[in-house]
């Protein structure tokens, strides 16, 4: 089957999500056509070189601008307004060549991606999405979780539902799984690199910390009043300051880290937080400010008795969750392990229904944690 998928480039977990998704299509033989943005358009051709019946393009996309640890709202609007004429053009241009090169999709998948998506309904194809922020708007969310963030999360919701309107089906990746409050969506379980399910955990006497930004420059001396060995990435440097280890990224070294890690400490992005409860690491989640998604993936952490959150990574929390390490490690060995075959089963049952001329599945037959019930 001829496949257009696009994937969102803001942030690397929608790629490296989508290369897994891309290799299990690839390895069944289907045509590939990808339309990717930021970093992730260079990530995945280096990762999916050598595979044939594979195009990959780059398209222009949106980005977010960060100060410490809170999303940059102005400037995100600023940096995205500034930069629209170019990237208009530019996706504009990449269109006409889809449209020109002979590729016809049977199908589309998108992994948050509007080009793709759009693409799919202009020219009435189906479209599949495939990405986790389809919770938000999909799935129907106890007032534990939602709690004093009323405005946000309408507003969250709306965001989502304008983004991927009128899919064929939506495959939502949780590890967390809410009631199913809308047809046409199934929840599956996280997108694991086969990094990360060949890992054996092996807890270690370190406690890894992720930071998005450098700029946070309390982080080191708050951290050197601990009685504990901390591996840090994301400050921008390496060396050695007392307690604290200053690491370079390094996708071994960190998955290694993270692995043997007593636990972990990072913010509330999707990716390292389903990463970190599948390898059964107890993890303290510091949301990016002004990013709901994130937030609500914190929450749902804390909720299930996983790790705990806190607005900000500051002594007091962080004490308070070390010292119920072992409370969440107990926890966590409820999480059941899986691979990738659920997903797997789920995209090659929609695959083969595209292909068969059928209409949209309410639900499907592949098995699955979370399905639409009209009981519900």
């Amino acid at each position: 089957m001829r496949i257009l998928y696009g994937v969102v480039g803001e942030g690397m977990g929608h790629a490296t999500r989508s290369r897994v998704v891309l290799e299990h299509l690839l390895r069944a033989g289907h045509e590939l056509r990808v339309v990717v943005s930021g970093r992730a358009h260079r990530f995945l051709t280096e990762r999916l070189a050598g595979y044939q019946k594979l195009n990959i393009q780059e398209i222009h996309g949106l980005s977010l601008s960060y100060f410490g640890n809170s999303l940059d709202r102005s400037k995100s609007l600023f940096e995205n307004l500034r930069k629209a004429p170019k990237g208009i053009k530019k996706n504009l241009a990449v269109y006409r060549d889809v449209a020109e090169s002979g590729f016809v999709p049977e199908l589309v998948i998108s992994d948050f991606e509007s080009w793709a998506a759009l693409y799919g309904l202009n020219h009435r194809v189906p479209v599949v999405s495939i990405d986790n922020m389809q919770v938000i708007n999909r799935c129907r969310h106890d007032s534990s979780v939602t709690r004093g963030k009323g405005f946000d999360f309408d507003l969250a919701r709306l965001a989502v539902k304008i983004k991927m309107p009128g899919a064929y089906h939506y495959l939502a990746t949780s590890f967390f799984f809410p009631e199913v409050r809308k047809k046409y969506t199934t929840l599956v379980p996280p997108i694991l690199r086969p990094e990360v399910i060949a890992a054996k955990r092996e807890p270690g006497a370190h406690v890894l910390v992720y930071q998005t930004s450098p700029t946070n420059q309390s982080l080191i001396p708050t951290l050197k009043k601990l009685p504990y060995r901390f591996r840090v990435y994301g400050m921008g440097r390496e060396g050695q300051e007392g307690n604290v280890t200053l690491c370079g990224f390094s996708e071994p070294g960190f998955l290694d880290d993270l692995r043997t890690a007593r636990a972990a400490v990072a913010g509330g992005g999707f990716s390292l937080l389903s990463e970190a409860v599948s390898l059964k690491v107890p993890l303290l989640s510091v949301p990016v400010a002004h990013q709901y998604e994130q937030e609500l993936n914190a929450r749902y952490l804390e909720k299930l008795g996983y790790g705990a959150w806190a607005r900000k990574l500051e002594l007091e929390p962080l004490l308070h969750f070390l010292d119920q390490v072992d409370v969440y490690q107990e926890t966590l060995q409820g999480y059941p392990s899986r691979d990738n075959s659920i997903l797997f089963a789920c995209v090659d049952e929609l695959v083969q229904r595209v292909a068969n001329g059928e209409s949209r599945p309410v639900v499907l037959d592949a098995e699955a944690p979370g399905k639409y019930s009209a009981d519900d």
